[in-house]
């Protein structure tokens, strides 16, 4: 559905934005694209839409190029961008009626897709108030319906948890999975790591602008560490077992080989008053990831 080759955009200055990122999207899939703030996340979004302008490689979206015809790219494409949409002088229900009619849908086709999503995400008790009385969690989620209530093939969502309360943010990730239930593609830009690994099938993670991974969350995540995490420990210095260390107040965190675990724990229930191990998480493995480029950079600097 979505190919991506060698994708660079430079701004003024010679900011690279995106450098030499190559990715796929397959129908009835879910890309994670992970990074931190300035991480390059956003400008590819603005690319694959049309939006922005690469300074070299390729995008091909359906088999055509979304660069030569960006008109035509945002009709294959719905997309929920970072920013807050513009609700002002309308309710929530007509915003998204209003954004359905917009991408070709019928009137009772629009209105009955309106009705269910505001079902499914909770939304009853605000569908008809004025957009600029809505709290910004419900504009979020107003603003993801508005993305998927007629959605194109490919589907792209810039964080479209923020400010959304967790039940909420439930029931937005069932619709996540629904679309590509549906055979949607689904790009998904979130720093709800934890939450958002239960619903992406795959994971691409940015580091200013570049690849650092990519693959399952299982696959990036699977047996090779686990995380340590001690309350109450002395301040004897780290072991010779330990890949990492964190401290913050009285807690002591350290990432260790699986292979390791037995030495962790006979270590932890000597120097701890309480301590648990686990695998470590994707938001473990992401943050490790970012850490090791960045510091790779710098040494290369």
């Amino acid at each position: 559905m979505l190919h991506i080759d060698t994708l660079t955009k430079v701004y003024r200055r010679g900011v690279r934005a995106n450098d030499g990122i190559s990715l796929d999207v397959a129908p009835g899939e879910v890309l994670g694209l992970l990074g931190h703030n300035g991480a390059g996340k956003t400008t590819l979004l603005g690319q694959i839409v049309g939006l922005v302008r690469p300074t070299s490689g390729r995008i091909t979206l359906l088999g055509r190029d979304p660069v030569a015809e960006p008109a035509w790219a945002r009709t294959a494409c719905s997309f929920q961008p970072q920013a807050q949409a513009p609700l002002t002088g309308v309710t929530a229900r007509q915003a998204i009626e209003i954004v359905g009619r917009l991408r070709g849908g019928g009137r009772r086709a629009v209105r009955r897709r309106t009705d269910e999503l505001l079902a499914a995400l909770d939304l009853g008790e605000w569908a008809d108030q004025a957009g600029e009385r809505l709290s910004g969690g419900v504009r979020r989620l107003t603003a993801f319906c508005m993305a998927i209530v007629e959605p194109g093939r490919l589907v792209m969502l810039d964080e479209p948890t923020n400010d959304v309360d967790p039940v909420r943010r439930r029931l937005l990730w069932e619709q996540v999975r629904a679309l590509a239930a549906d055979g949607h593609g689904v790009v998904l830009v979130t720093h709800n790591i934890t939450e958002a690994e239960r619903a992406i099938d795959r994971v691409v993670v940015l580091d200013h602008g570049r690849v650092a991974a990519a693959g399952s969350p299982a696959t990036l995540a699977a047996g090779r560490e686990m995380r340590l995490e001690l309350t109450g420990a002395d301040d004897h210095p780290a072991p010779s077992w330990s890949l990492a260390e964190h401290r913050e107040g009285g807690r002591r965190t350290f990432t260790v080989a699986a292979a390791d675990a037995h030495l962790a724990v006979a270590w932890a229930q000597t120097r701890a008053t309480r301590f648990s191990l686990n695998p470590v998480s994707l938001e473990d493995v992401y943050v490790r990831l970012t850490e090791e480029v960045t510091g790779d950079a710098a040494l290369a600097a």
